[in-house]
């Protein structure tokens, strides 16, 4: 059972020892703070778009792009929440639901959760998807209200599932006759518009928002306003404060990955039994971060992914092309008896990785031969391997060796 004395000490410091923190959970991403600082055109042009239902009449369907940490989720929220106790004052029926996709995972269990939401119960399974929307479609006419829907980070399910459920909601008012949908689709790529049936692309974005990553000054505030609520008082230091917001602006303006940074350079400072939480502590907080970030990056990817990503670290060379991938990509894909994607396909596959910062994609030109894409590796050989070797599906493929890399490397260096 190992020596519980270890255990003893470790946890009365922590009971015990200085206490840097009045309340953690204000820096965790789902806190909903009391007002959103450097967001109000956004809140405003929401408000505006959505402030028809107040009268019974549905609004506009809305498509918000914008990277990680832009407050496209709490905007929404906030937005909302006071539709609907508004919605309360003027005695109209409006209802919303907010479901993620990513951890939704698949079309059945968006369509439960919208289910419930309007008094449904569905069964976990067991269902056809179809059945599910059925029922969801009735009890949604029965309610006789404005419902809004909110799909926050519907690329995911998008990539993985395709848009068939995007097409059903977005023609689901033709067949209402006493309730009304509008649609808000909040997604973090912004190329989103790729993927989609340019049928399900134009009645999903009547209005369109894109919000803009923040800069360090407002990343800064955005932190101080939430230090104030998480922290005892002069616990943090100037120094710490604004190389979190410099970290996090350069990154690419994540108010997410700047809150993070702060909450684990605190808990990094605490553990160490410092006093004040210094630049130090923030420098070994974006270490620990961005290999755990790397690390869920990997385990999230989809099959396909994995396996184009699988292709690239068996190439082993310092760039690959697009082809060379595909044909290991073939021959991982009959190892493992998983269906064949297209090489276009492929491609929008390898950009995504090349968007995550997992490969390095880049078109160069060959001259007369025209272009191509040259693609490696931007992570580390070593973490690829031992993230995939956790993975009864993936042990076995990590250690193959590709017939297609055999026969090029008696020729090649």
């Amino acid at each position: 059972m190992g020596n519980p004395s270890i255990l003893d000490d470790v946890f009365e410091n922590f009971v015990n020892g200085v206490k840097l923190f009045k309340d953690r959970e204000v820096l965790r991403h789902d806190y909903l703070p009391e007002k959103l600082p450097h967001r109000e055109d956004q809140i405003r042009l929401l408000g505006v778009t959505v402030a028809p239902v107040l009268k019974g009449a549905r609004c506009s369907n809305i498509f918000i792009y914008g990277k990680t940490g832009t407050g496209k989720t709490a905007v929404t929220k906030y937005v909302l929440s006071h539709l609907e106790s508004k919605a309360k004052e003027y005695g109209a029926q409006v209802k919303f639901c907010y479901i993620n996709c990513r951890m939704a995972g698949s079309e059945y269990r968006v369509f439960a959760g919208l289910s419930q939401s309007v008094g449904l119960s569905i069964p976990f399974t067991g269902l056809s998807v179809g059945e599910v929307f059925d029922r969801f479609r009735a009890g949604l006419d029965a309610s006789r209200i404005i419902f809004i829907i909110v799909l926050d980070e519907v690329d995911a399910l998008i990539k993985e599932r395709g848009d068939a459920f995007m097409y059903e909601l977005t023609r689901i008012n033709e067949t209402l006759t006493k309730s009304k949908v509008a649609l808000i689709g909040i997604s973090n790529d912004l190329r989103l518009k790729e993927f989609l049936d340019p049928r399900v692309f134009s009645s999903l974005s009547e209005e369109e928002l894109v919000f803009r990553p923040y800069d360090a000054g407002e990343l800064r505030n955005i932190l101080l306003e939430r230090s104030k609520l998480s922290f005892q008082d002069g616990v943090l230091s100037d120094s710490a404060l604004s190389i979190c917001s410099a970290l996090a602006a350069a990154e690419h303006g994540d108010a997410r990955r700047a809150l993070d940074l702060l909450r684990v350079a605190g808990e990094v400072a605490e553990r160490l039994g410092a006093k004040t939480i210094t630049e130090e502590h923030v420098r070994q907080a974006e270490k620990h971060i961005e290999h755990n970030r790397v690390v869920e990056a990997l385990n999230n990817l989809t099959l396909h992914s994995k396996l184009v990503l699988l292709s690239v670290y068996h190439l082993n060379r310092s760039s690959a092309t697009t082809g060379e991938i595909y044909d290991i990509y073939n021959e991982l894909c009959g190892e493992m008896g998983a269906g064949l994607l297209t090489q276009r396909r492929l491609g929008t596959l390898v950009n995504e990785l090349d968007s995550m910062g997992l490969v390095n994609a880049k078109v160069v030109s060959m001259g007369r031969y025209g272009r191509t894409k040259k693609i490696r590796l931007e992570i580390s050989r070593s973490l690829i391997k031992d993230v995939f070797k956790e993975d009864n599906r993936f042990s076995r493929l990590i250690e193959y060796s590709p017939q297609v890399s055999r026969k090029n490397s008696s020729g090649s260096a």
